[in-house]
């Protein structure tokens, strides 16, 4: 009866990570087959802050990932720095948390959703929250051609 339980609530929790949020942005649908819900908490090397809910997080071998918090973070932009909590030590998304050093003591954010991107991917989102510019490319202005002469017949 106990191993009926454990088998039930364990396949609960399976599928509830892998039914997708009904209320994805446009564009997050295609995404969805990439989404990597962790990363192992060794490999983190840096971060950039978007806005006080979003970050780009590297890990080893240039990988990027686009890290969601649940709810804004308060000090995000102008902290010094911030640690990943987790019981196991793999950054997953719902199961972990970032945690800043807040005046007041430390402060824990849960982790919304983590996407590995691809370099256009990072380069868009940086546009979008205005840390890059866009780089658009100019069309060359067409080039004169010389033509067939043409003989005007009676």
């Amino acid at each position: 009866m106990k191993n009926h339980i454990v088998l039930i609530f364990t396949s609960g929790v399976l599928l509830a990570c892998a039914t997708p949020n009904q209320a994805q942005e446009e564009g997050q649908f295609e995404r969805q087959s990439r989404i990597s819900n962790c990363i192992s908490e060794g490999t983190i090397r840096d971060y950039r802050v978007l806005d006080e809910a979003n970050l780009i997080v590297t890990a080893t071998g240039r990988r990027k990932y686009h890290v969601v918090l649940s709810r804004r973070a308060i000090g995000l932009k102008s902290s010094w720095g911030i640690g990943f909590s987790s019981s196991t030590g793999r950054i997953c998304s719902r199961f972990s948390d970032i945690v800043l050093d807040q005046e007041l003591g430390p402060e824990k954010i849960r982790i919304r959703s983590i996407v590995l991107l691809n370099p256009d991917e990072e380069e868009l989102l940086l546009v979008r929250f205005g840390l890059k510019e866009a780089e658009f490319e100019q069309t060359p202005a067409p080039a004169e051609v010389q033509g067939a002469e043409v003989e005007e017949l009676d």
